[in-house]
């Protein structure tokens, strides 16, 4: 797990930092766990584009991944760990005693070999990879695909690198320090797995090139000042002209910078102990 660097030999690799991969153990993914994955290009039902600057890219397939853990006080064992093209954190192919064979996050420490458990009322050693709910995790452990309802399955916490943390309870009540420093309340009652997410490094992964972006399905991201008026409300004018508005905005003229647009009252809002901002 590392990032990989070139000799400035073209201008696509001058900037250019990638991962090494080197953590990966197994370079095909596990076929019955394999399922398509349609690329909409940006666009709805209709064929009409509903999000800019999205099409082309490889050709790849979804990989079902086991955001629940709902196999309770069965012991697994980390077969392999592997790429998923669909997310920046990496995934491991755990087995259980019974043959099957399943995909989770994989932490940060967790390697081939190692024995996992998932529980509910069970106390289980607090390791990189168990998951078990929020009332039995000790305070100022970090964890990770932590639910926002009991039993529905991790929605948050899933991205490289990142883990959140418990700082409180409260009642039946936890606490939990998310990545963003937002301070939020959780029910004991959520399930949450231990453990930072692997693949630290990513934030520091550098594209290189243009090419590089279209791989990954983005097209050109185009700015408005550059349209015409017609397309945009920054666009036109002779020359290189400024963007005119007193305020950044959209192409459907709704500030850009700032504007808030959370719902003011939202149903979660009474779970948020401390907002990220100010």
């Amino acid at each position: 797990m590392g990032i990989k660097k070139f000799k400035p030999t073209t201008n696509g690799l001058r900037h250019a930092a990638i991962s090494d991969f080197v953590e990966l153990t197994k370079s095909t993914p596990e076929k019955s766990l394999l399922r398509p994955l349609k690329q909409t290009g940006g666009r709805n039902v209709y064929g009409r584009i509903t999000m800019r600057f999205r099409g082309g890219g490889h050709k790849r397939m979804y990989r079902l991944i086991d955001f629940k853990r709902d196999r309770i006080d069965a012991e697994c064992q980390v077969v392999a760990i592997e790429y998923d093209p669909n997310r920046t954190a990496r995934i491991a192919l755990v087995q259980y005693a019974d043959g099957t064979k399943n995909y989770i996050l994989a932490p940060l420490e967790v390697q081939v070999g190692h024995q996992l458990i998932s529980t509910l009322e069970k106390d289980v050693e607090i390791r990189a990879g168990n998951c078990m709910p929020l009332q039995k995790i000790p305070l100022g452990t970090p964890v990770h695909n932590l639910e926002l309802q009991p039993g529905k399955g991790g929605q948050i916490v899933r991205s490289a690198g990142t883990s959140a943390q418990l700082v409180a309870r409260d009642g039946g009540f936890v606490h939990v320090r998310m990545p963003s420093s937002e301070i939020r309340r959780f029910s004991g009652a959520c399930r949450a797995t231990i453990g930072q997410l692997g693949n630290v490094e990513n934030e520091t992964i550098s594209i290189g090139k243009a090419g590089r972006s279209r791989w990954l399905g983005r097209r050109g991201h185009v700015r408005g000042a550059a349209m015409n008026p017609v397309d945009h409300p920054h666009g036109g004018g002779e020359g290189k002209a400024p963007q005119g508005n007193p305020h950044p905005v959209s192409p459907w003229g709704q500030k850009s910078k700032g504007l808030k647009t959370r719902r003011k009252r939202k149903y979660s809002t009474q779970f948020i102990i401390k907002r990220r901002t100010k």
